[in-house]
């Protein structure tokens, strides 16, 4: 089996907030991320297709087209904002990675699947900081 990554790079702002809880709580739980007027990163998406290759090209997935996929399907929707108010896969959710991860695998894993024969999505890896990052395999 082979493991093919593309790594793509977003700037976006969010904050963590729930607002079931008092500014307080939101506070003592989040600290500096729940700060009401947003926070940034610079984030990187790690996008891995898992395959075997075709016989035809040696690709598991031709990656000029999983870099157009990637950037057509959720960098185009996250690059420069705001992910608790501009993004509509985002709407009503918590702003975390882990729920942003679960979301963007939501949207690249059936369209992975077109655009390879013997493979498919396999794990995100979505970096908020160079020491921050969520994995997501889809489980």
């Amino acid at each position: 089996m082979v493991y093919v990554s593309r790594k793509e790079h977003f700037n976006a702002a969010h904050k963590l907030y729930n607002p079931n809880w008092s500014d307080e709580k939101n506070q003592e739980v989040f600290g500096p991320c729940a700060n009401a007027n947003w926070h940034g990163h610079n984030f990187e998406l790690i996008t891995t297709v898992k395959g075997l290759p075709d016989p035809d090209t040696g690709f598991v997935v031709d990656l000029k087209e999983l870099s157009v996929l990637i950037k057509n399907e959720v960098i185009e929707k996250l690059d420069h904002k705001n992910l608790n108010i501009d993004v509509d896969f985002m709407q009503g959710k918590m702003a975390s990675c882990e729920i942003l991860v679960m979301e963007i695998w939501k949207i690249l894993a059936p369209k992975v699947n077109e655009i390879t024969k013997e493979g498919g999505l396999y794990s995100l890896k979505l970096y908020e900081t160079p020491r921050n990052f969520v994995e997501y395999f889809g489980e």
